[in-house]
């Protein structure tokens, strides 16, 4: 029996690039514009209530405990097991966004599961 490996085609990539571009660029936006920036933090801490400040408070109690890196290594496990193209993407978003966010260690495991993933039989190929 020939099982086709796990590859997405050339118009499931462009999903795959959209989803890991915007994941990439919000994450980068968060972090250096909204977490790190000093004046932003003195204001939310000053009690500003807007949804910036309740963003940061909830990215920021996310990513203490490690919510986007457990995400995405469990994403990326169930990937590897199955693979599937909503899989991969809700995955590669988790990883994005963990790497970017302090969650280095289990989203670059994750990462790499995704790679991995690539070696996997897929269900869902066109036979």
């Amino acid at each position: 029996m020939n099982r086709t490996l796990f590859m997405p085609g050339p118009r499931q990539i462009n999903l795959l690039l959209i989803v890991g571009f915007l994941a990439l660029g919000y994450a980068l936006y968060f972090r250096y514009l909204v977490i790190e920036q000093s004046s932003v933090g003195l204001a939310c801490d000053a009690g500003l209530t807007t949804w910036l400040c309740a963003s940061r408070k909830t990215m920021t109690l996310l990513f203490n405990n490690g919510v986007f890196g457990w995400a995405a290594l469990a994403l990326a496990a169930l990937n590897f097991i199955r693979p599937s193209l909503l899989l991969f993407a809700i995955a590669l978003a988790f990883c994005a966004l963990g790497i970017v966010l302090y969650n280095i260690g289990l989203s670059s495991i994750a990462a790499a599961l995704l790679i991995l993933s690539f070696a996997r039989p897929w269900a869902g190929a066109a036979r």
